[in-house]
């Protein structure tokens, strides 16, 4: 049996981000990270016609692997700087999912220099089977949960659970641009992304008992 479609959640990707990124936008085609250089300097309008649509997506990719907005913009500002200088490598019309396995590559990057996100798939996925589905609680308390509890529930995910979810769920890619965005299997992102639901679930099943009745 396949996983059911993108699972219904709170409209949380601009609302739950806390900070505009539209200073971002200025930023990502006038300034890079060499003192004195100008990225007009490279032909903008391919990159603006394709890549700088996707600003938000980029940053809230960001936010939710970097889980501080300050390291999010930092890791968005680093990635559109490298997609401005290497859009000739993007084929296609749809830049989103060339975007975002930038700034997923860029967040992981960071994580790595500060030592964080090691072990953070916190239990082997090969001992979870697909029976572990029909103990699933019911898909409802997403769909009931409020933004900023779904921001919360998402920020303790691991990250290798995480970005599955926000690549699906908040992104809308199909589990083939997943796999190229994260570099594993279809298989992966699949087994992976239902033990990510099935987690998100119990975290705001354990929101809600902590709240108490609205």
């Amino acid at each position: 049996m396949g996983l059911p479609a993108v699972l219904p959640m709170p409209d949380i990707s601009a609302a739950t981000n806390h900070r505009p990124v539209s200073h971002l936008r200025g930023r990502a085609v006038a300034t890079s990270s060499r003192p004195g250089e100008r990225l007009s300097q490279s032909p903008p309008t391919r990159f603006e016609a394709l890549v700088l649509p996707h600003l938000d997506a980029a940053y809230t990719l960001a936010r939710y692997l970097m889980r501080d907005t300050h390291d999010a913009e930092d890791a968005t500002q680093e990635a559109m700087l490298k997609a401005l200088r290497n859009v000739d490598q993007c084929r296609g019309d749809d830049a989103r999912p060339w975007l975002l396995a930038i700034v997923r590559n860029t967040c992981h990057t960071h994580l790595r220099r500060r030592g964080a996100g090691r072990g953070d798939v916190s239990f082997d996925e090969d001992l979870h089977t697909a029976d572990d589905d029909a103990r699933r609680p019911d898909t409802a308390l997403i769909r009931a949960a409020d933004a900023e509890a779904v921001r919360r529930a998402l920020d303790a995910l691991p990250l290798g659970f995480r970005e599955v979810v926000v690549l699906r769920e908040l992104q809308g890619l199909s589990y083939r641009e997943i796999a190229e965005v994260a570099e594993v299997p279809v298989g992966t992102v699949m087994s992976r992304l239902a033990r990510a639901r099935d987690r998100l679930e119990q975290l705001l099943s354990g929101i809600r008992g902590k709240e108490g009745p609205g």
